[in-house]
């Protein structure tokens, strides 16, 4: 790939991979208005680690207290709220873990055509205004219970389907079930953790059967994926509570009416 390709694709997953807004209908934009072809597995690798970077180095303490007070208390059988926390996210990423591992085929032979990407671009924006807009807004995450937290994985299963966004359905679960925005945030950026890191080790095994790789062009998606996640994390989670999920969900509608437009007009 060109170095201004790798830049802008490079950007593009680090900014919408957490932003409620669907990192793939934005993917696929380049595809379709430059013409680019497809950047490949070894540059998916790079841009999906360099995310796991951002999110871990943003939330390093938070991580660190989630792993030894998780492994802490299933050796004592007593949890503190970051101990019971951890576990509640290992539990919600299994329905994602399942669902990808039974119909990760079906999903990428089926389901990446372009109409499906724009109808859940705007149904999925649609459905999280209307969560943002009706939700409650009470609970933290002290108050999350285990069936909350499966529901939320389950949502996030949900993810797989191109266009429906991970950050926005987890995010949309959360506001349905009462959380407040920057605990449904927060909640989905640290469940993101897992999802991110087993993508990522598939996509490097497949990547071990493919031929030699530019290992510049890896660095650079890397570094750069890294730190727009990393900018893009901090700034929502300082924003949310204030703006809310509308701009995101008006953005999407305007997104996929693009993408229709673009199919319409090919």
């Amino acid at each position: 790939m060109e170095i201004f390709q790798i830049i802008i694709l490079s950007l593009i997953q680090g900014i919408t991979e957490f932003l409620p807004i669907s990192s793939s209908a934005h993917l696929i934009l380049p595809h379709q208005v430059l013409g680019w072809s497809d950047q490949g597995l070894a540059f998916d690798v790079a841009v999906h680690f360099g995310s796991l970077l951002a999110v871990v180095t943003y939330f390093r303490k938070d991580v660190w207290s989630l792993i030894c007070d998780g492994l802490g208390g299933f050796r004592s059988g007593q949890f503190s709220d970051d101990g019971r926390l951890a576990w509640l996210i290992v539990l919600a990423t299994i329905p994602a873990g399942l669902v990808g591992l039974t119909f990760k085929g079906f999903i990428e032979t089926h389901l990446r055509a372009s109409a499906v990407i724009a109808t859940t671009t705007i149904l999925f924006g649609a459905l999280l205004w209307w969560a943002d807009a009706r939700g409650a807004r009470r609970e933290g995450l002290a108050q999350l219970t285990w069936k909350k937290a499966l529901m939320i994985g389950a949502a996030q299963a949900l993810a797989l389907i191109p266009g429906t966004s991970r950050s926005g359905i987890t995010m949309t679960a959360g506001l349905m079930l009462g959380m407040k925005r920057e605990a449904a945030a927060r909640f989905s950026f640290l469940m993101s953790i897992p999802v991110i890191a087993l993508s990522a080790l598939l996509l490097t095994l497949e990547l071990l059967e493919a031929p030699a790789v530019d290992w510049s062009s890896i660095l650079l998606g890397v570094v750069l994926s890294g730190i727009s996640a990393y900018l893009c994390i901090h700034f929502f989670l300082q924003f949310i509570s204030r703006i809310g999920m509308a701009p995101f969900a008006i953005y999407r509608f305007i997104l996929g009416g693009a993408l229709f437009l673009m199919i319409w007009m090919a």
